[in-house]
């Protein structure tokens, strides 16, 4: 009843006028009826006199003891608490009309519209009149101010009766006036008992399951009295009157559940603190829980990162291209499998760690510190350490490759050109220390002169073949061969066999020249056939081992290289067979002179190892080895063109993938700038982004597939195209990681506006005054700038106070303010939050006033988890008159907001 007397106005929403005009459309042909006048005299007689008992005065008639004005005037002060004007004390009528008049102009005063009520009426005595203004009054002072979500008046009267009754069985309040009242108002009314008794801990008043609901005129007299013994709201109708009646009078009923209203209201008080405390504790609670998770994740991670970095810093080659190859499949497992998880976990901490400090912030808590090592920008590092190696790894490995195939190429070149010399060189050496010359003939010894001769042309032209040996040994060397060892010991003996040949060369021609002096003549013939033939030979082993030679090529223009070196060879061979049928005309022309004169003997040149037959197999080995060439040539060519395929594919996908990811990159970031719309239309248009970004990652694998096309065929650059796989990876990385970020902050944002009560043109008018200041347009302010802006939206800056505000938006002091930064800080100053103070009050209340609550209070008026968390956290309360089991709620209550610590 206390709201009643410390009445103060209240704007229900609703014109005034249009309220009372309605309210007087109510069955106004109906107050008339005998059954609603004696219901409307009793109850409001009951509801004047409630009052009024408060000044020591009562009234027995309602339209004779209000005649003169006087208790009028005297029931408005008290239900208004204001004073009315000093009432006239004359008997006389005009007296009385004017003390009237006094009391109906401060209705008036108070926004209520008198319709058809006059003062001359009151005075007259004119019941209907009187009650409609004491109707009125009611209505005014006792039921418009009655708020239940967002409903007042008769609306919120009715909600409230809803709520009250919703757990009971076989009651559905409906409205105030219909049939239902006279047969389950009684049960309603006992219920409203029942409900107030247990809130003052009396449920030993009614037993609400042992009511009879057949038994209304017993139930209505039990409530009556009650009400009246109990809560002290005074009988204001007849059971009677209500059972019989068909259809009970609405204003009497609505008077007097407006009692029970005002009574169950201070009642409700402790029950909103310890909703309060609720909500406070529940946050806690879940703050605790993404606390717990984000230090979980990181240490994850992190150790992840711990082991991976290692393996991908391990430098050790391998001898052979096999495992080689074995650590690139590993490698691409990596990438493709183990890091992509690891990726989406490491923006999900990030997404987790800014939802967590923005509840902390709306809350009022204290910023979340994770443990040491495990900040953002701790797991930011590893994770950039983690990729510097990860990108070395990739080039060390490449280059190893390359490496190993350059090697063994060289090693396989190495061991042809190795066998080549040393089957020439075979038996050289027992040639060159014969002394046959010591008993040879003249022709002999001329035979063997030439034949020396010859033997040295072969040997001056096998001097570049030894120059190759030792220079690609040299290069083996250099890259470091696993089996340089045994490279080196062939190509040392290689070099002192040649060294061996030179000198014995040397000392075989000394010999002969001196012994040349007795021999006179040779036969031209196999002098000139040796000759002839000795260089021919040459060239033809040369041009043998030539098309047996290995090549590598890397682009189509290398290839096409070889083919023309291959076709100008090719137009040489008419020449050299014209040379070969030369050469064999001079051994046909030495058989036609034995023949023609008669010569018996042995037809071997004297002076040519070469025989025809030698020479004749070597061209005809060279005749097959031509086409041989052909093939290979042309099948390499085909396989750059295979290549060349490749690295157009690659190029054609990656530039277009290339410009699609930053398109998006710049649409993401206009619009986290835009602010044409609601954050709620930035928030839908992003899940369109990355709905179109996920939509968009077979693009990238088919992508992969290419790349991975172009590793396997050891395809090392690609003129097409200025993108690479890993630009491609990191700038998709990149971009998934910034929508994720982006809607992270517009949900941030959201979060924050809800939380505080910020309408959307805040919102709007703080991105537009930020967008205004970030003058470099990368979604910060400098320090100048931000100043620049708190100056342009009113505020007087000191340096004191700016580098307080300072401390706030940019605690870190990298001298930049993020726009989240500045949201929370124009937050702060605009929008109210929950103290430590309201907790402690709140936590007085259920407390009953004391210093400290006890256990079974606190068991009492929470639900039971957050009682027990209370429980397990508050400390012993030890001030003035500490009682054993006493807990200090006011230390727990700074603790929640970091002002001090338990």
């Amino acid at each position: 009843m206390t709201q009643i007397e410390n009445m103060l106005p209240y704007d229900n929403g609703y014109d005034q006028d249009e309220y009372m005009m309605q309210e007087e459309e109510w069955d106004r042909d109906l107050l008339l009826d005998p059954a609603w006048e004696k219901q409307q005299r009793k109850t409001f007689t009951a509801w004047c006199n409630s009052h009024l008992r408060k000044a020591g005065v009562q009234i027995e008639n309602i339209e004779e003891d209000f005649r003169n004005g006087l208790k009028l005037m005297l029931l408005l002060e008290v239900i208004s608490g204001e004073r009315l004007s000093k009432p006239d004390r004359g008997k006389m009528r005009f007296h009385k009309i004017a003390n009237v008049n006094k009391a109906l102009d401060f209705i008036t005063s108070k926004g209520v519209k008198l319709v058809s009520i006059g003062a001359e009426e009151i005075v007259d005595g004119n019941v209907k009149m009187t009650l409609g203004m004491i109707w009125t009054i009611i209505l005014r002072f006792a039921i418009q101010d009655i708020s239940v979500e967002e409903t007042s008046a008769k609306e919120g009267l009715l909600l409230w009766c809803q709520r009250k009754t919703a757990p009971y069985r076989n009651v559905n309040v409906q409205n105030f006036h219909v049939r239902y009242w006279n047969k389950m108002s009684a049960l309603y009314l006992t219920l409203n008992v029942t409900l107030m008794s247990s809130l003052r801990h009396r449920p030993d008043l009614i037993d609400y399951a042992k009511l009879n609901k057949d038994d209304a005129l017993g139930n209505l007299n039990l409530a009556f009295d009650i009400a009246e013994k109990h809560l002290d709201i005074p009988k204001m109708l007849d059971a009677e009157d209500i059972v019989n009646t068909p259809k009970p009078d609405e204003r009497a009923i609505m008077t007097y559940v407006s009692c029970f209203y005002h009574a169950f209201a201070g009642a409700e008080q402790a029950e909103t603190a310890a909703n309060r405390i609720c909500k406070i504790l529940g946050v806690n609670q879940e703050n605790e829980k993404l606390m717990e998770e984000y230090e979980r994740l990181a240490s994850e991670l992190l150790e992840w990162i711990r082991r991976t970095t290692p393996w991908l810093e391990n430098r050790v080659s391998e001898k052979t291209m096999a495992l080689m190859q074995r650590k690139l499949e590993d490698f691409r497992d990596y990438r493709r499998m183990h890091k992509p998880p690891k990726v989406q976990e490491k923006c999900q901490l990030e997404i987790n760690f800014n939802t967590l400090q923005t509840k902390l912030r709306i809350s009022n808590r204290p910023a979340f510190m994770p443990s040491e090592g495990k900040m953002v920008s701790d797991i930011a590092s590893a994770w950039q350490g983690l990729e510097q190696a990860e990108k070395g790894y990739e080039e060390w490995l490449l280059t190893e490759i390359r490496k190993l195939q350059r090697v063994d190429h060289l090693a396989e070149k190495f061991r042809q050109k190795a066998t080549s010399h040393e089957t020439w060189a075979s038996g050289k050496e027992e040639i060159l220390t014969q002394k046959d010359y010591e008993s040879a003939s003249l022709m002999e010894i001329r035979a063997l002169l030439r034949k020396h001769e010859a033997f040295e042309s072969d040997l001056s032209a096998h001097q570049d073949r030894v120059e190759q040996i030792a220079a690609i040994a040299q290069e083996l060397n250099e890259l470091d061969y696993h089996d340089v060892a045994a490279v080196n010991q062939r190509c040392q003996s290689i070099c002192d066999v040649w060294d061996q040949l030179g000198t014995l060369t040397q000392k075989r021609r000394e010999a002969l020249e001196r012994t040349e002096k007795l021999l006179e003549t040779v036969e031209q013939l196999f002098l000139e056939y040796a000759k002839r033939s000795a260089p021919f030979n040459s060239w033809l082993e040369g041009a043998m081992e030539d098309l047996q030679d290995m090549f590598i090529v890397h682009t189509i223009e290398e290839v096409q290289s070889l083919l023309a070196a291959h076709e100008q060879f090719k137009s040489t061979l008419p020449e050299a067979d014209a040379e070969r049928q030369a050469i064999l005309g001079i051994q046909q022309e030495v058989q036609k002179i034995f023949h023609s004169y008669g010569i018996h003997g042995n037809l071997t040149n004297p002076y040519s190892t070469i025989s025809p037959e030698e020479i004749l197999s070597k061209w005809e080995k060279v005749k097959k080895l031509v086409p041989q060439r052909d093939g290979a040539l042309q099948e390499e060519l085909a396989r750059q063109h295979g290549n060349e395929r490749l690295r157009r594919q690659f190029a054609a996908q990656a530039n277009l993938i290339g410009p699609w990811i930053q398109t998006r990159m710049e649409e993401i970031g206009r619009c986290s700038l835009e602010i044409g719309g609601t954050l709620e239309d930035q928030m839908t248009q992003l899940k369109q982004y990355e709905h179109v970004i996920i939509s968009y990652k077979p693009n990238i694998d088919k992508l992969e597939g290419d790349h991975q096309l172009i590793q396997e065929s050891l395809i090392f650059d690609n003129k097409h195209t200025n993108y690479t796989m890993e630009h491609i990876r990191v700038g998709w990385e990149l971009l998934l990681t910034t929508v994720a970020r982006t809607i992270n902050d517009i949900e941030t944002q959201i979060l924050t506006r809800d939380a505080k009560g910020i309408s959307q043109e805040q919102m709007n008018e703080f991105r537009s005054s930020f967008n205004h200041f970030d003058r470099k347009k990368n979604g910060a302010m400098d320090t100048d700038d931000f100043r620049a802006c708190l100056i342009s939206m009113g505020y007087d800056l000191g340096e004191v106070e700016f580098a307080r505000i300072m401390m706030l938006v940019d605690p870190n002091a990298t001298g930049v303010v993020t726009f989240q930064s500045f949201i929370d800080f124009m937050t702060r100053e605009t929008a109210d939050t929950d103290t430590s103070e309201q907790v402690v009050a709140s936590f007085r209340i259920l407390a009953a006033d004391k210093s400290y609550i006890l256990i079974d209070e606190l068991r009492r008026e929470l639900p039971r988890d957050q009682a027990e968390y209370c429980i397990s956290r508050m400390p012993p309360y030890t001030g003035p008159g500490a009682v054993p089991g006493a807990l200090d709620y006011t230390a727990f209550s700074t603790a929640l907001y970091g002002e001090s610590d338990l």
